[in-house]
């Protein structure tokens, strides 16, 4: 029928490839490898084709890859998606999610907190070393003051840090926050349990924060953390422009502002109390580090108050002390000089030596040779010889010490015997008085 010739027809035949089997994935690639591949590769694609060309030599397109992992049933197929759509001031989005931060020469996960206008898409963003409802409460309240404003609603996910119990429909709100959410002007939603997508908004973002933000960037502590994200949020993600809105998050922005929610003229403080003793060391602790406090409150009860950026320590409703706050940190100490004054070590020697000396030089000079050769600061043989100068004429002891030293004689005993002797002989006329009573 081809006009071709038995040996060329076995020729084809010969050179043709074999039909692919049904256990190969493609030439050369059993699906067990391929299955094994992707187990370790964790299901990323472009790994699984780095392990085939380490072990196969083969270089393999990306969408090849995913077709054959399709095909393996690896991978389930694509569904379609839908889009959530917003009105101007609708909904705010709120979440958090660890980072792996560096802070100064120690790298540490911290909680990166963001919240988003669904509308026009406005960040921001702030970092902290654990996130409860302290730093929930400071957070949205940094939040609401960046937007100068607040949607109704807020979709949180279902989290304990916002929830006191159930999810979803059910979720209850913790009536702390719910308290502090109606202040503000809003109110919490938590979305369906496994249900991420309904808050994408601010999921999206997390990613473009760990890949724009955090790459190439040092940081000293979390105050310097938190003073960059701002910088970032204001003059990188709210001013880049987003097809989807075709225009910047701040430009979006200036259209959502007006349907805004108005913050209330006075805002809630933020702030925990906390009972302690003062221990025996002059401290109170909070939060695993040590605040000083005055030392005549040692063993008393007092009042701590906790701010975002001050710790303050009452007692009998007065102020004590005052202290920035350590953030981030673990058994730090703040101090104030003046809660814990250093006691001046009382040295009595330049006394003695005053003393001493103001009767004459000679007396002087012996004191100085006497300390030298005592022990330590020679303080014991500096008081026994103002003693003993206190006790004996003046006359009798200037004239025992200059013999003394002539002498060098340092022994204060022997020095008491020449001021004996010096004040029998010629204070005390024994055959005088004798003579005149016979």
């Amino acid at each position: 029928m081809l006009a071709l010739s038995r040996n060329t027809v076995r020729q084809i035949l010969r050179s043709a490839p074999a039909p692919a089997s049904a256990s190969d994935a493609g030439p050369g690639v059993p699906h067990a490898y391929l299955k094994s591949a992707f187990e370790r590769a964790q299901g990323n694609v472009v790994r699984i084709g780095e392990l085939l060309a380490a072990d196969y030599e083969m270089t393999v397109s990306y969408s090849t890859l995913t077709r054959w992992v399709r095909e393996a049933g690896l991978r389930a197929p694509p569904v379609r998606a839908g889009e959530y759509t917003f009105a101007p001031g609708e909904e705010m989005q709120h979440d958090t999610s660890p980072h792996r931060v560096t802070l100064g020469d120690k790298t540490v996960t911290a909680q990166c907190a963001g919240l988003v206008l669904a509308y026009s898409r406005r960040l921001f963003i702030q970092y902290y070393p654990r996130y409860t409802r302290f730093e929930a409460k400071e957070f949205l309240l940094d939040a609401v003051r960046f937007m100068d404003g607040a949607c109704p609603q807020c979709v949180i996910d279902n989290t304990s840090v916002m929830l006191a119990a159930g999810a979803g429909a059910d979720a209850v709100i913790a009536p702390e926050m719910a308290a502090f959410a109606r202040t503000l002007g809003f109110a919490f939603r938590a979305h369906r349990v496994g249900n991420p997508d309904r808050k994408g908004r601010i999921e999206r973002n997390f990613f473009f924060v760990e890949t724009n933000f955090l790459p190439g960037r040092s940081f000293t502590d979390f105050d310097d953390l938190n003073r960059q994200a701002l910088a970032w949020c204001q003059e990188v993600a709210n001013a880049k422009p987003k097809r989807v809105l075709g225009m910047s998050p701040e430009s979006a922005y200036v259209l959502e502002k007006p349907f805004l929610r108005p913050l209330p003229s006075v805002l809630p403080p933020v702030y925990e109390v906390f009972e302690r003793v003062v221990d025996l060391s002059g401290y109170v602790s909070l939060d695993a580090n040590r605040y000083s406090v005055p030392e005549r409150l040692v063993g008393q009860t007092v009042t701590v108050y906790k701010t975002p950026a001050r710790v303050a320590i009452h007692h009998r409703h007065a102020v004590v002390a005052s202290h920035l706050r350590l953030i981030g940190q673990r058994d730090a100490r703040r101090t104030d000089a003046a809660h814990h004054p250093t006691p001046a070590r009382a040295s009595r020697t330049p006394a003695v030596e005053v003393q001493l000396g103001d009767d004459s030089p000679e007396l002087a000079a012996y004191a100085r040779a006497l300390q030298q050769r005592g022990h330590g600061r020679g303080l014991r043989a500096l008081r026994r010889l103002l003693q003993i100068q206190r006790t004996y004429p003046r006359a009798a002891f200037l004239a025992a010490v200059r013999q003394a030293a002539h002498y060098g004689l340092y022994d204060l005993g022997r020095l008491e015997k020449l001021i004996l002797q010096e004040v029998a002989g010629n204070f005390f006329a024994l055959n005088d008085i004798l003579d005149d009573d016979a």
